[in-house]
């Protein structure tokens, strides 16, 4: 499937949210900044479709996806019973390079996709090679063998995993379905549901 090979700086600083989950270094300091000669020069307010693009473009690159999975993955939820949001967010949680970095197994979203291509990630004693792979509640999440003794151990703000997850050392289980309220979501679901809405 294909990904976003572009420089990731310049899309953290597009979106004006940290994707990387990095909190040290330069991009801290310049994510207000767009990118580009006329970065900081103060543009007009956006009209309510640029903010409807924007938000889909910042939830895009927040989870590394490309316009048509993602598009697909809205529609998918719009025939769904359910509050729409709730179930975008829960699909796009529930992908299994999402969870390997929640799980704290990978640093970012991007290793977590590169550790589940490359084939180290297990899913109930099985390999799984798919990032978009949709993790179900009571899967077990491992690490292969041969991956295990090359992550760095988690340090001690990074061994708190989110509530509808559970990691007992380089074993992880999805316990539960994600809501709204077990993460800090970077993007108004609501907004993006309208925009696919037009």
């Amino acid at each position: 499937m294909a990904r976003y090979r572009g420089p990731k700086h310049k899309l953290a600083r597009r979106e004006g949210i940290n994707v990387l989950d990095k909190t040290t270094g330069t991009l801290q300091r310049r994510l207000n900044i767009p990118p580009g000669v006329h970065g900081r020069k103060r543009k007009r307010a956006p009209s309510e479709f640029g903010q409807q693009l924007r938000e889909k473009q910042r939830a895009k690159a927040v989870y590394g996806l490309l316009e048509r999975q993602f598009k697909r993955m809205v529609q998918d939820v719009q025939k769904r019973k359910g509050e729409t949001g709730e179930l975008l967010i829960a699909l796009l949680e529930t992908r299994l390079d999402n969870v390997v970095y929640r799980l704290g197994f990978a640093k970012t979203r991007f290793q977590g996709r590169q550790f589940v291509s490359h084939g180290h990630v297990l899913v109930n004693d099985k390999k799984v090679t798919i990032p978009s792979y949709q993790v179900k509640e009571g899967d077990i999440i491992t690490l292969s063998p041969k991956l295990k003794g090359e992550i760095d151990e988690p340090t001690e703000d990074q061994k708190d995993v989110l509530t509808f997850l559970s990691k007992e050392k380089s074993v992880g289980k999805l316990l539960r379905m994600p809501k709204r309220e077990d993460i800090e979501v970077p993007f108004d679901t609501q907004l993006i549901i309208e925009y696919y809405s037009r």
